[in-house]
């Protein structure tokens, strides 16, 4: 692999996934734009590797070049905001708000919600004492000023890693059900804005549930989504139901704090008929295959499969082949097709800032899909869906209500996930 890491997602662009993430943060109190624009501009001097812009070298693969211009602080408004563009002065982070919310945007190119989220805490750290005046950090505050440590580069070398066969590989095969309402969505010119709901669960009452069944959050929302798929969809013979878990590896292949994307996924197999057992045992298949496919061996064959990923594309000769061969050789849209997907980054520590934070949620592109936050005494759930029919939701939070877990939900709302302005080759 010849190039930064941080590109290749870039050959994979599509106007209607084109993999760009946001984090809403709702704040307790309005937002102060000078005050956020001020900390927004200090908090990216932290970050040298997400203040970039993309270029072409002559072999028409993308590069990352250094950006020194002010990191954009936008009004949050009903169009898609632009990464990459003039408004934003070619960054591929950008910050928009409107009354108590604060929206991070970003190109998941660079990063997933594990690097990105350093960035939100900087940010809002400096936000907030400015505002407040002296407040608790953050554990893991990557304060402005402090040394940019050589581990947050870290991208190991898949030669060096174990070749180990795994004890367990996922053998399933996909599941098509939802294919439908995915395919819709694609191929309908018309088809334009996705959804999603902000719900809020008691954590302290969701966790003594999980411990009693001997669940973690994962888990647990697997298998209650599990029920919502089976009573959601059509019933169709001879196919199955299946979950598919984040899990991030990036402890495994030996760089733990660096803001690279090392994400791989797990999968559940859920029979339709299993529906009728209760979230106890559907719980339980997912601690099984979670336990299973955990395995450091399968991190190390999904890295090597990447990396394998990111030389074919290399060895293309322009921009266009890159292109053809990134979409037909993806390592996100290869892996194994599931009905739903639940994505839970683990519990943070926001020192005083929690006491501002009302909530925060992470947007994705995705149908039947939850992410998942925690703040003190909450997880903020985002459940996003390709359509407004809010059955799916209503499903959800019915058996939230039979199993007495408490929860909010709010109304729907457009995901407004950004673009990207990529280069093209000059005309030769």
């Amino acid at each position: 692999m010849s190039n930064n890491p941080d590109v290749y997602l870039l050959y994979e662009y599509m106007k209607k996934n084109a993999f760009t993430v946001r984090i809403k943060v709702n704040m307790t109190e309005k937002v102060d734009e000078e005050i956020l624009t001020q900390a927004a501009g200090e908090a990216i001097t932290r970050f040298p590797y997400y203040s970039v812009r993309v270029g072409l070298d002559e072999g028409e693969n993308y590069v990352l070049l250094p950006n020194d211009r002010p990191i954009a602080v936008l009004p949050e408004t009903d169009r898609r905001l632009v990464l990459g563009s003039e408004e934003v002065g070619e960054h591929l982070f950008a910050i928009t708000y409107k009354e108590n919310s604060i929206w991070f945007n970003w190109a998941h190119s660079l990063c997933g919600g594990f690097g990105a989220m350093y960035w939100v805490k900087t940010t809002l750290f400096q936000y907030l004492t400015k505002k407040y005046g002296k407040i608790k950090p953050p554990v893991d505050l990557k304060a402005v000023g402090s040394p940019v440590d050589e581990a947050e580069y870290a991208y190991p070398d898949p030669d060096q890693l174990p070749v180990e066969d795994p004890l367990k590989r996922y053998e399933e095969g996909d599941s098509n059900v939802g294919m439908e309402q995915d395919l819709f969505y694609f191929i309908n010119p018309f088809s334009k804005d996705v959804y999603f709901y902000e719900v809020e669960l008691d954590s302290k009452a969701f966790m003594e549930y999980a411990k009693k069944i001997d669940g973690t959050p994962n888990t647990v929302l697997s298998a209650i989504l599990m029920k919502v798929a089976a009573r959601y969809f059509p019933y169709q013979q001879g196919q199955h139901i299946s979950a598919k878990i984040a899990d991030d590896y990036r402890k495994d292949i030996g760089c733990p704090v660096s803001y690279r994307d090392f994400v791989r996924f797990i999968h559940v197999r859920y029979d339709w008929e299993m529906e009728e057992e209760s979230i106890e045992k559907l719980n339980q298949r997912a601690r099984g295959a979670v336990l299973l496919q955990m395995q450091p061996e399968n991190s190390f064959e999904w890295f090597r499969k990447v990396c394998e990923a990111r030389n074919g594309i290399d060895s293309q000769p322009n921009l266009k082949a890159k292109i053809k061969y990134a979409k037909k050789h993806s390592y996100y849209t290869s892996d194994t097709r599931d009905t739903y997907m639940v994505s839970y980054v683990g519990n943070m520590d926001w020192g005083g800032m929690a006491e501002y934070i009302q909530s925060i949620y992470s947007i994705t592109d995705g149908n039947l899909m939850l992410e998942v936050n925690a703040l003190p005494g909450k997880f903020c759930v985002s459940f996003q869906l390709l359509s407004k029919d809010r059955k799916a939701l209503d499903l959800f939070c019915d058996i939230l209500k039979e199993e007495q877990l408490p929860y909010t939900v709010s109304e729907c709302m457009v995901r407004n996930m950004p673009d990207l302005l990529l280069p093209k080759p000059e005309k030769k």
